[in-house]
C-alpha cells in the first residue's frame, strides 16, 4: 500500500494515498482497534448533510466563498449518496463526543472537495467546520440520522404489515373461535377480531413513534462547544436548520435551549422507549401466531403459516415457525438497546454527553432490526397466514368456557358445577347441565348459541 504524509496539530502521520481522510481519522484508526462495529452509515450520510447545511448558511452570512461552497456540496453529495463510505473507517467504541467521526467528515469532504479543484483550497477545521464544533455536529448527525431511519424506513413497514392483518381481518370475517386467557380457554372470540388486536397495536406503537420525534427534530448545531455558539455568526443555527430541512425534506428546527441540546439525549431515550413498546407489541404477535400454528396435530393448530424451510436436521417433515422466532429475537435485541440507549443517556457531565456514539448506534440498529423484521415477518409469515376452520370449530364447540353463556340462566355456581362435571367425566357441557337438572335438552338449545357470543 502507498501512503502520504499528512500534518496536524500533533505532527506528521501516515495515511493511505488512496483515502480522502487525514491526520486525525488516521490517529483515530490506529488508536481504537475495538470490535468490528464500524460508526453507521446513516451517520456518515447525517454528516453529509449537515456539512453541506453549514456550508449554505455560512455563504448566505458571508463567511465562505462561493467558489468553496461549490466544491464542499459536490463532496457532500457525494457522502450523502454513500460513494464515499469506504474513507469513513471509524469504530464505535471512540471518543464519546463523537469528535474523531466529525473530523472525518471535514478531512474527506476537504480532501475530496481538493481533488475536484486540483489544489489545496479546503481546509478541514477552517473551511468544512467552520461555526461549528465536534459537540454540536455530533448530536446534530444523531437527530437527522435517527428521523430519517424512523421515517423512512421503520413507519413505512409497520404500515404494510397493519395493511395485511386489514386484509386478514376481512377474509376471516364470521369465523369464530375459542379465546384463550392466561394460556387457558376462555369465551369465544372472532378470529377477526383476535388479528383487529395485532392491528391496533401496531397502530398504538406507530402513533407513540411519531407523537416522540418532535423533541428529535431540534437540532443542536449552533451552540458550537459548550452550548455558548462560540464562534458561530449570529442566525447561524436557525439558518443551518432551514438548509437541513430543505435537503432532507423534513422539518427540523434549532434547539431553543444548546446547553440541554448538547448534554442531554433525553429526546432519543424518549423515542427509543416507543421502539420498545412496538418491540413489546410484536414479540405479542410473533408469539401468538406460533402458539396458534403450533402442531401440526399435537398444538393448538388453528392456524397455518408458510413452511418456509426444513426444522430439523435429524425429523424428517418437521417445519417450524421460523419467521416468528426470528421477530421475537428482534424484540429481545431492541429491548436490550434501550437499556444501554437509557444508561448512556443518564451519564452526561456538565456541558456535555459522552457516550454518544454507543447512544445512537445501538437506536440506529434498532430501527433497522424492527424495520427489516417487520418486512421479513410480513412478507414470509403474516401475508401467509390462513384459518384452519375445522380445528377452531372442533376447539370452540369443545371449550368448556362456552358455560359462561348460561349464567344467566342457571347462575354461577351452577354454571361451575356443570363445567366441572363436563370436564371430569369428559362430557359435553349439554350433557352435564340436562343430567344435573339445570336445563332439559330444549332449553339448553334455545340459550347456547357459540357463534352469538362474539
Amino acid at each position: 500500500m502507498e501512503y502520504r504524509i499528512e500534518k496536524d496539530t500533533m505532527g506528521e502521520m501516515r495515511v493511505p494515498k488512496d483515502k480522502y481522510w487525514g491526520a486525525q481519522t488516521q490517529r483515530s484508526y490506529q488508536n481504537f482497534e475495538i470490535g468490528t462495529e464500524v460508526m453507521p452509515r446513516e451517520i456518515t450520510h447525517a454528516f453529509g448533510i449537515l456539512k453541506m447545511a453549514a456550508a449554505r448558511a455560512n455563504f448566505k452570512l458571508g463567511k465562505l466563498s462561493q467558489e468553496k461552497l461549490g466544491y464542499i456540496e459536490t463532496a457532500c453529495k457525494e457522502v450523502i449518496e454513500g460513494k464515499l463510505n469506504d474513507h469513513f473507517p471509524l469504530v464505535v467504541w471512540q471518543t464519546g463526543s463523537g469528535t474523531q467521526s466529525n473530523m472525518n467528515a471535514n478531512e474527506v469532504i476537504a480532501g475530496r472537495g481538493n481533488e475536484l479543484a486540483g489544489t489545496k483550497l479546503l481546509h478541514p477545521n477552517d473551511d468544512i467546520n467552520k461555526s461549528q464544533s465536534s459537540n454540536d455536529t455530533f448530536p446534530t448527525a444523531m437527530h437527522i440520522s435517527a428521523v430519517l431511519a424512523v421515517e423512512d424506513n421503520l413507519l413505512p413497514q409497520i404500515d404494510v404489515l397493519i395493511k395485511t392483518f386489514k386484509r386478514l381481518e376481512k377474509e376471516n370475517k364470521g369465523i369464530v373461535k375459542s379465546g384463550r386467557t392466561h394460556l387457558q380457554d376462555a369465551v369465544p372470540i372472532s378470529f377477526s377480531q383476535e388479528i383487529s388486536g395485532w392491528r391496533n397495536m401496531l397502530e398504538k406503537a406507530k402513533a407513540m413513534i411519531i407523537s416522540s420525534l418532535s423533541g428529535i427534530k431540534e437540532l443542536a448545531l449552533g451552540g458550537t462547544a459548550v452550548g455558548t455558539g462560540l464562534n458561530a455568526p449570529k442566525g447561524f443555527d436557525k439558518l443551518v436548520a432551514e438548509e437541513v430541512s430543505l435537503i432532507t425534506g423534513k422539518k427540523f428546527t434549532t434547539a431553543k435551549n444548546k446547553f440541554h441540546a448538547l448534554t442531554s439525549k433525553d429526546e432519543l431515550v424518549f423515542t427509543h422507549g416507543a421502539l420498545k413498546a412496538l418491540a413489546g407489541n410484536l414479540m405479542k404477535i410473533a408469539n401468538d401466531v406460533r402458539w396458534l400454528s403450533s402442531g401440526p396435530r399435537c398444538g393448538l393448530g388453528e392456524i397455518f403459516i408458510p413452511e418456509n424451510e426444513p426444522g430439523s436436521s435429524i425429523m424428517p417433515g418437521k417445519v417450524n415457525p421460523t419467521q416468528c422466532e426470528s421477530l421475537t429475537m428482534v424484540a429481545v435485541q431492541v429491548m436490550a438497546n434501550d437499556t444501554a440507549v437509557g444508561f448512556a443517556s443518564s451519564q452526561g457531565n456538565f456541558e456535555l454527553n459522552v457516550f454518544m456514539p454507543v447512544i445512537i448506534y445501538n437506536f440506529l440498529q434498532s430501527v433497522k432490526l424492527l424495520a427489516d423484521g417487520i418486512k421479513s415477518f410480513n412478507k414470509n409469515c403474516a401475508c401467509g397466514i390462513k384459518a384452519n376452520k375445522e380445528k377452531m370449530n372442533y376447539n370452540l364447540y369443545n371449550s368448556l368456557m362456552l358455560v359462561t353463556a348460561l349464567n344467566p340462566y342457571i347462575g354461577y355456581e351452577n354454571a361451575a358445577k356443570t363445567a366441572k362435571k363436563a370436564h371430569k367425566e369428559n362430557i359435553s357441557l349439554k350433557e352435564a347441565c340436562v343430567s344435573l337438572g339445570f336445563l332439559t335438552e330444549e332449553e339448553f338449545d334455545k340459550v347456547f348459541h357459540p357463534e352469538q357470543m362474539v
